[in-house]
């Protein structure tokens, strides 16, 4: 009997049922990242900056504690070496990103 409801209930007792709304479904956009700590959190700033736009706009703060962001850093690097596995390795362009205004191209006239 008790075998009986193990199997109506098929969901293992530490799984999350993870809820996913439209609108996060659709993402934000962000081309930076800045990134501050204290001795209990991490605190990831993902702005999106663009050209010809002298202010850029933080569009979403993550804060998440130092246990998770050696989580997340390790999970970031496991997707890449999977990333370039599958398509090539990333280019790196510059050592040190810089944003210049136009983003360093040419100016479009109308």
């Amino acid at each position: 009997m008790e075998d009986d409801n193990k199997d109506k209930n098929p969901a293992a007792p530490n799984q999350i049922n993870i809820e996913l709304t439209e609108d996060i479904a659709e993402g934000i956009y962000s081309n930076l990242a800045m990134i501050a700590h204290s001795n209990s959190e991490f605190v990831i700033d993902f702005i999106r900056l663009m050209p010809g736009v002298p202010k850029a706009k933080v569009k979403s703060r993550i804060v998440i504690t130092p246990e998770h962001a050696k989580r997340l850093s390790n999970a970031l690097i496991d997707n890449i070496r999977k990333y370039e596995d599958t398509f090539g390795d990333i280019k790196k362009t510059e050592d040190t990103p810089k944003f210049p205004i136009n983003f360093g191209g040419t100016v479009g006239e109308a």
